[in-house]
């Protein structure tokens, strides 16, 4: 309830209420007033005035012209708390509003936005995207390789190199689109799309392998550019050393030249490449060829060149191996996505820009091929022109011989001109040479330029998730751009590194795999998303389909594996590494990726599967409702349930407050991640209720989901149910009739130590410390915990406790788990220790049987024991069958002998007790008479039980037996736990087991 919504405030009340009269008036508008309108249920509350002040949110003016609390639908509060492109806003909580004295929350609403960095260069989508992408593509490969593509594949096959890459490309930047258009998009490019798609063990692995692909880019592009000078440099005779060594020199200088560009800022890199020189290529394939050029190979538009050129004509390639080396022309495609952090509106730029520069390009490449004015073979010299026509034309150049000029030499020998020896033909055919020289320049220095900036923008984003912790130094920037120097530096030691193989054919096919391998991961995040068909998936961009992504990223690895199968595996091998290790690793970051969005329909649809099929015994596990407290209360009691039900059944670790619903809040998550950082497989749940036994009985009833519930209640023995108080042992015991009453099997642990260790942990206020108490801490806990005993003894007893607490954290050593079958519960209490000894920390302890026999029929009991046994498959046990009618041990101490006669005496005042208490109208004597016979046995049998135990199973390192019942509203509560504590007093670890007598074992297949 909202006092705005009347227009009033609270607290001023009083001031603002109106009369009856004032209301009716108002209500009827001057008009004709109802009879049976109450005018009083209109009327503001009136609340108390405190003179208590604090803080509250200010109440604005709403569209319904009144002031209130209520905010109207604003873009800020959707933004996350590091949003860099607007001011986050927080709305009034649900408190706030609901609650008269609801605390108010931390409001950014009424704070100054933070300040915006000035001087920050953004780009909008044709420069920052459409001319960045053509500029990557036609980088090296249109100006020194199309050529050469051509000449091995002809103009038909090369047709079909550009289209497929064009395919890849295109379905590529589709899905691109659509997870641009999702959300807002950060710096990172293809990284940040994938992480954010499919988390971050996918991008953290492919991160790294793109950043590394960006970096070797550079290399290919300044390669292609030393290329071009030494080959000026050869024609010139001005070769400093010799054409590799030239290659390498000229390499490692431009890189070093590009490298001070890329740090003096983006600004003067994204101004410098605005124009192409692509029309002088078209120029010059109409001017006239001189006889120059025809010696060279290269005619005006002739149509026999054309049918020579259509057919492949492999030379020590294949198909692939020129597709791989002409592919690293389409990766250009992400040079927009990579500084998608550096644009204005990532959104609406990266889809138009990419779509439309891919096209152009296309286009363009397809436009200058060349396949009809150039031959594949030539010589260069004038004086092979043949002067006599009538000469017969045959072989790989008979074209030329026809157009008049014999270069049937390069058929034995290589020759220097044509598509296919020449890689500068593009040069030579274009109407001014120097002008395509200053285009190759221009369009190669840039792509490695754009590369060089990529490649750290991609790196200091990994870097600045925190994925590898060992790489946060990476992710500091420096300047008004967040310059990322460090990854500058790296990116440069790289690109030297390749550079010195001097070969750009050798360099391509393993830059087209590791991109390869990122438009395959994009193309699955879109299809794995619209799979995943979570409500957060609302892609702007709707000319997408989730099959055509998932076709791409089957093509992408097709291709991978055709290209160079050992380079195919060798990348897929270096992102499974980081994939496992991200995964082992576990970073603290929760994108709400599509792979938790599939994982949560696959959970539900498991789910809602399991909740169609029967129940059957063979498919019984153990799944458990743990009554710990806070998890970090009882450790010994989660470390055994967990060890019951880890990958096998249902751990629920849960806690119930007598008080209000905020602690349970608060405390769920807190507790649920120390769950999963200490590898426990539990879940937490808590409830509030008004007494201990009504939550508990909340949560037996609730808990679980379908066939996923709880069967199986544990819970710590109650050590302190002497002094606990009438009220505190009918709430411990009623919970295990409610148990029964559920048809819930039962577990209950007694340690002699105890299992409490809450005193401890809030002393040491972190669980980190839990080991390692200090002493003074210590005697804290002995004057607020136990006033009875020395800081000497207090401290002994925090450690024997702590040690007991960690006893089922580590592994056992070689020992016995004895457990004493009494009595048959459906064969819970055998199958929870047999799941036991299949545990690796328990798997040295040997399985230990008893059973309970009678006189005269012992054999005969021990074989029926031993058949059961062998057909519900416990196998590897040991087995030792007691006669309930055995002696007492003679070497029995005195001291032992009075503890038993202490424990009569306690029984029989409880009986007595109890017997006084009771009523039951007209039988009363009788009644009592027989309940005290009956007591009586009951309690000489849990003390006969106790010495059998402490006779046979005092060295065990666990102990389990069957728990007795006591009948409800029969037996006194008291007088249950007196049975319980004698049956399990002075023992090593003891479970009290009773299932719910029906069977979860079988001997049938």
């Amino acid at each position: 309830y909202d006092p705005g919504m009347l227009g009033i405030k609270v607290g001023q009340s009083r001031q603002t209420k109106l009369t009856q009269e004032k209301l009716s008036d108002l209500s009827s508008g001057g008009e004709h007033v109802n009879p049976a309108y109450d005018s009083t249920l209109d009327e503001p509350p009136l609340y108390e005035e405190s003179n208590e002040h604090r803080t509250v949110r200010p109440s604005v003016v709403s569209a319904f012209g009144h002031d209130t609390l209520d905010r109207v639908p604003n873009i800020d509060f959707y933004r996350n708390a590091g949003s860099v492109s607007g001011h986050r806003a927080v709305r009034p909580s649900l408190q706030e509003l609901h609650d008269v004295d609801g605390t108010p929350f931390d409001d950014l609403e009424s704070g100054p936005p933070p300040k915006a960095e000035k001087g920050a260069v953004k780009f909008g989508w044709i420069k920052g995207v459409l001319v960045r992408c053509m500029l990557n593509i036609w980088g090296v490969m249109l100006f020194i390789r199309l050529s050469w593509v051509f000449g091995q594949a002809g103009w038909g096959l090369g047709t079909v190199v550009i289209v497929l890459s064009c395919v890849v490309t295109t379905i590529t930047s589709l899905s691109m689109s659509a997870i641009c258009t999702n959300g807002v998009v950060r710096a990172g490019g293809a990284y940040y799309l994938i992480s954010r798609s499919l988390g971050p063990e996918f991008g953290g692995s492919i991160g790294l392998i793109f950043a590394c692909a960006n970096a070797l880019a550079v290399a290919m592009y300044v390669v292609g550019f030393a290329e071009t000078v030494v080959d000026l440099l050869k024609d010139n005779d001005m070769l400093i050393v010799d054409p590799i060594n030239d290659i390498r020199i000229i390499g490692i200088i431009t890189v070093v030249v590009l490298l001070g560009i890329s740090v003096a800022g983006m600004e003067w890199e994204a101004k410098h490449p605005t124009i192409t020189l692509i029309m002088n290529v078209f120029v010059g394939t109409f001017i006239p060829a001189t006889e120059t050029k025809k010696s060279q190979g290269i005619f005006n538009y002739n149509s026999k060149i054309f049918l020579d050129n259509f057919a492949p004509d492999f030379r020590g390639e294949t198909f692939f191996s020129v597709f791989a080396v002409f592919f690293p022309a389409a990766t250009g495609i992400l040079a927009g996505a990579n500084i998608s952090g550096d644009l204005k509106d990532p959104q609406k730029a990266i889809p138009k820009g990419t779509l439309l520069a891919i096209v152009i390009t296309g286009i363009t490449y397809l436009a200058v091929a060349l396949s009809a004015t150039i031959v594949r073979d030539a010589t260069g010299n004038i004086t092979d022109a043949i002067l006599n026509p009538g000469k017969p034309c045959n072989g790989s150049t008979a074209a030329a011989c026809e157009l008049g000029f014999d270069f049937s030499s390069c058929e034995t020998e290589t020759c220097d001109f044509g598509l296919m020896n020449n890689f500068q033909m593009i040069t030579l055919v274009s109407g001014f040479g120097p002008l395509i020289i200053a285009g190759t320049f221009s369009a190669t220095l840039s792509s490695a330029l754009a590369s060089l900036v990529s490649a750290p923008k991609v790196f200091q984003a990994l870097c600045k998730d925190n994925i590898y912790t060992a790489l946060r130094f990476f992710a500091k920037g420096y300047g008004k751009n967040n310059e990322p120097i460090p990854g500058y530096i790296l990116t440069f030691f790289i690109s030297v590194a390749i550079i010195l193989i001097a070969n750009l054919n050798v360099i391509a096919p393993i830059i087209s795999n590791f991109f390869l391998a990122s438009y395959a991961l994009i193309n699955f995040s879109c299809f794995h998303a619209s799979w995943a068909k979570s409500p957060g998936w609302r892609p702007a961009y709707k000319y997408y389909n989730m099959w055509l992504s998932l076709l791409g990223a089957v093509l992408c690895c097709v291709v991978m594996f055709v290209i160079n199968w050992l380079y195919a595996l060798l990348t897929y091998g270096i992102e499974l590494l980081l994939y496992i290790y991200v995964t082992v690793k576990k970073p603290a970051v929760n994108w709400g990726s599509s792979t938790q969005a599939v994982t949560f329909v696959s959970a539900v649809g498991n789910a809602l599967s399991l909740s169609g099929v029967d129940d059957h015994v063979k498919n019984f596990r153990p799944q458990i409702l743990t009554l710990t407290g806070s998890p970090r209360a009882r450790p010994a009691l989660l470390d055994l349930a967990h060890s019951f039900t880890k990958t096998y059944g249902l751990c629920l670790t849960c806690e119930v407050f007598v008080v209000g619903s905020t602690a349970t809040l608060l405390s769920t998550n807190r507790n649920q991640m120390y769950l999963r950082k200490t590898k426990r497989k539990a879940f937490y749940a808590a409830v509030a209720c008004d007494n201990f036994r009504d939550g508990t009985e909340s949560l037996l009833q609730a808990s679980g989901l379908g066939r996923m519930k709880p069967n199986t209640l544990m819970i710590g023995f109650k050590t302190n149910w002497r002094t606990a108080g009438a009220e505190g042992v009918q709430s411990y015991v009623g919970i295990l009739h409610d148990a029964f009453d559920f048809e819930y099997g039962t577990v209950v642990l007694r340690i002699n130590e105890g299992l409490d260790v809450t005193h401890i942990v809030e002393a040491e206020g972190r669980y980190e410390s839990f080991f390692r108490l200090f002493a003074s801490h210590s005697i804290c806990l002995c004057v607020t915990h136990t006033n009875t005993h020395s800081a000497l003894s207090c401290i002994l007893m925090n450690e024997k406790l702590l040690e007991a607490s960690a006893q089922f954290k580590k592994k056992q050593p070689k020992g016995t788990i004895d457990v004493w079958w009494l009595f048959d519960d459906g064969g819970l209490t055998l199958l929870l220790p047999y799941i036991l000894t299949n545990r690796k920390k328990w798997k040295d302890s040997k399985l230990r049987i008893f059973v309970a026999g009678q006189p005269g029929r012992t054999d005969e009991t021990k074989r029926e024991h031993k058949m059961t046994k062998n057909r519900n498959k416990i196998t590897k046990t040991w087995d030792k069958q007691q006669k309930s009618d055995k002696k007492n041990n003679k070497n029995k101490t005195k001291y032992y002998k009075n503890e038993i006669q202490n424990d009569k005496r306690t029984m029989n005042n409880i009986i007595f007790y109890f017997m006084i208490k009771a009523t039951c109208h007209g039988l009363e004597i009788i009644l009592n008479l027989w309940f005290y016979n009956f007591a009586v046995l009951q309690t000489n049998l849990q003390i006969r039980l106790n010495e059998l135990l402490q006779e046979h199973s005092k060295s065990a390192s666990l102990i389990v037996v069957s728990m007795p019942i006591a009948r409800k509203e029969s037996i006194s509560d008291f007088l249950y736990m007196a049975w319980l504590d004698t049956l399990t007093k002075d023992l090593p670890p003891t479970v009290l087991i009773r299932g719910n007598h029906k069977s979860v074992l079988t001997f049938y297949s």
